[in-house]
């Protein structure tokens, strides 16, 4: 509340009740009242306050904090120019990232560490369709139900399937049911890649 928010702010600028009163020409019963919250001073006041005590209105009234908070958020998360491939491969134990297709940006914490993947095809659809951007954030492994990008098979091209975990096998769901999940077990796991996990997706055009 105002009257914490005072007190703190007048200790951590070391002056005293007496002071504050001195310079703002009131009374130092007014200010003692304000820091117990028996009277809070007019807008004026508090501005003048703010201005002794080095700090702003906003910060007294207790309105910086969710601004402050969204500031420092939005600080770490900053817009950056991402990658877009087209293609996901897994070779000689690495991965490959092929076809070019410019950058897209996006809001992350550490750019090198994603990339966007163009969707092909409607195995995903409805909620992800053919050319959509998925922003995937490189990882060797994910957690059961996580969206990934993961290469497998003999053409060895990486595919965008939901990852679930049944036992010792692992199942590659397709959302659209007009396609067969694909369920890997024993030796066919030592050929399994995972790319990375998806974290969003949106339409390129």
């Amino acid at each position: 509340m105002f009257a914490e928010r005072l007190k703190q702010a007048r200790k951590e600028k070391h002056v005293s009740q007496a002071e504050v009163s001195r310079l703002l020409g009131v009374t130092q019963q007014a200010v003692g009242k304000w820091e117990t919250g028996r009277s809070t001073p007019d807008p004026g006041t508090i501005a003048r306050l703010a201005e002794i005590l080095d700090t702003t209105a906003d910060a007294l009234l207790g309105l910086h904090t969710a601004a402050a908070d969204a500031a420092a958020a939005f600080s770490r998360y900053t817009e950056c120019l991402i990658p877009v491939v087209g293609t996901v491969k897994a070779g000689y134990g690495a991965l490959a990232f092929e076809e070019d297709y410019g950058s897209e940006y996006a809001s992350v914490k550490d750019p090198s560490q994603y990339f966007y993947l163009v969707v092909k095809g409607d195995s995903m659809e409805p909620r992800i369709s053919d050319g959509d951007l998925a922003l995937v954030h490189r990882q060797p492994t994910l957690e059961n139900g996580d969206l990934g990008v993961l290469v497998y098979g003999t053409d060895g091209e990486g595919t965008l399937k939901k990852y679930l975990q049944r036992g010792n096998a692992v199942v590659l769901q397709p959302f659209n049911p007009a396609y067969e999940e694909l369920v890997l077990r024993g030796e066919e796991l030592e050929h399994l890649y995972i790319a990375g996990k998806v974290v969003e997706t949106k339409a390129r055009w």
